[in-house]
């Protein structure tokens, strides 16, 4: 049995309290590593998803409250990446969920706030769990999800929703 070193699943706040060259290895995979069959994705680059904060564009005014998920390992690299916010309306998503939104709130409930894994303002598919593929970790995506899941009562979020994910992802 392989002995697999302890991990810890971050939420950070915003994109720059992370390591770019780390998020960009789980994003965008350099050429030559074993992975090397993903395509390019700028959607998903730190530098991409960081202007979208800078620019105060996806930010919590504007209804996009960054919950960037890291899986880190004890020294610090990341395992995976996740880009998801906490949403209290679906503008800017691209999906059109209003009717869900008030066919819940009909039935008693509250749809937002929402958690959100996706890109704002981007309708483009692509990966949204993001693995660094030198890790050998199987279950990386996995605890993400799991994470994910768990911040929903925290949040007090109806539900967790990955939008235009590739379908291998």
């Amino acid at each position: 049995m392989r002995h697999q070193k302890q991990t810890k699943t971050e939420v950070i706040h915003k994109l720059g309290q992370a390591d770019s060259g780390q998020w960009n290895l789980c994003a965008n995979p350099r050429q030559g590593s074993k992975d090397n069959k993903r395509r390019f994705d700028p959607f998903v680059s730190y530098e991409f998803l960081h202007a979208l904060e800078e620019s105060k564009s996806a930010v919590a005014e504007t209804g996009w409250f960054p919950h960037h998920l890291l899986e880190v390992d004890i020294d610090g690299n990341y395992l995976g990446v996740m880009p998801m916010y906490l949403k209290n309306h679906s503008m800017g998503e691209y999906v059109f969920d209003y009717g869900w939104a008030d066919a819940f709130n009909r039935a008693g409930g509250e749809y937002y706030p929402k958690l959100q894994v996706s890109v704002p303002f981007t309708p483009v598919t692509g990966r949204r769990i993001l693995l660094n593929p030198i890790s050998d970790d199987k279950e990386v995506g996995s605890r993400l999800i799991d994470k994910a899941i768990g911040l929903l009562n925290n949040y007090r979020a109806s539900s967790l929703h990955l939008t235009f994910i590739e379908r291998d992802t």
